[in-house]
């Protein structure tokens, strides 16, 4: 199974705006601007396995703040720049009461199906507190940056910045042992011993829990009228 580092969005991987006492992503392709020095931080973490999953939730979607066209558009410039390999959205607000919208875990269960996600072995990455509610949900490990956002969570971790949560992932990996060539022993050929003909049998099919339909999260629908 493979691992994975789940990261939020706004505020980690580009840059967000304070609206009161909310944080508030880009409402436009010229607003959106990745963050500095998260390129060369993402490669190592590509470099040591994981996959690299965007977790977002665009409530603006469902207020009528955001349009479907710009939301596309910013991720298909965030896919230009970065290496990352998946982006689940939820664009639904809270009277949606929907599973995809943080802190459920809606949208890290979609994951974990389509990538046949080791969750144990997965991080989650954020500067707000409803990721980490989200990760203890789902079975992963939660950091959280520090912010204003950081609310009343207790994560796994908590550390100062982006580079330190890399850091901190990388050094938690197990060590890696280096190849050796095969010896002269292993390289010595013996005859195959004799064994009786295999029978096959056909087991009865293994009924998946990650079930092929319609994803439970609802992440993939989209409203488009606005709510209050």
């Amino acid at each position: 199974m493979k691992k994975a580092v789940f990261i939020e969005r706004d505020g980690v991987l580009n840059q967000a705006f304070v609206n009161g006492r909310q944080q508030v992503g880009p409402a436009s392709l010229a607003e959106f601007r990745l963050q500095e020095g998260v390129l060369p931080l993402l490669a190592r973490l590509k470099e040591a396995g994981f996959l690299l999953l965007v977790t977002t939730n665009q409530p603006g979607i469902a207020r009528g703040d955001l349009s479907r066209r710009e939301l596309d558009r910013m991720h298909d410039q965030l896919r230009r720049l970065i290496p990352v390999d998946d982006i689940f959205i939820c664009p639904h607000d809270d009277p949606d009461r929907c599973p995809c919208r943080k802190p459920r875990p809606g949208l890290f269960q979609e994951a974990r199906c389509k990538w046949q996600l080791n969750m144990n072995a997965s991080f989650v990455v954020s500067d707000k507190w409803q990721d980490v509610e989200a990760a203890r949900s789902a079975g992963c490990t939660s950091i959280l940056i520090r912010s204003a956002w950081n609310g009343a969570a207790h994560p796994d971790l908590i550390l100062q910045d982006f580079g330190s949560v890399v850091e901190k992932i990388l050094s938690l990996q197990p060590p890696q042992a280096p190849s050796q060539p095969p010896s002269a022993e292993a390289l010595k050929i013996s005859s195959p011993a004799k064994t009786a003909p295999a029978v096959r049998s056909h087991p009865r099919p293994r009924q998946d829990a990650c079930r092929k339909g319609p994803a439970a999260s609802g992440s993939r629908k989209y409203s488009s009228k606005a709510h209050t």
